[in-house]
């Protein structure tokens, strides 16, 4: 088992899931149906696209500074 990452996001009514290692976009109603959405595209991706080994992405968060309004 290789394990990926999947970062979700909210688009109006739909949960959005990417996966930064392949590039694979799926969504679903629920967080879980959008990452099982992606899980299974993941997979399609992959018997077409196999990746060599890769390390794991890592995520962290940073601050910008508002914007001022005009």
């Amino acid at each position: 088992m290789n394990t990926y990452t999947a970062i979700i996001h909210r688009e109006g009514d739909f949960f959005v899931a990417l996966c930064p290692e392949t590039g694979t976009v799926s969504q679903g109603s629920s967080i879980e149906e959008a990452v099982e959405n992606l899980k299974e595209a993941t997979e399609l991706y992959l018997e077409e696209f196999p990746l060599s080994p890769i390390s794991r992405s890592l995520i962290t968060t940073f601050e910008v500074a508002p914007v001022a309004s005009h």
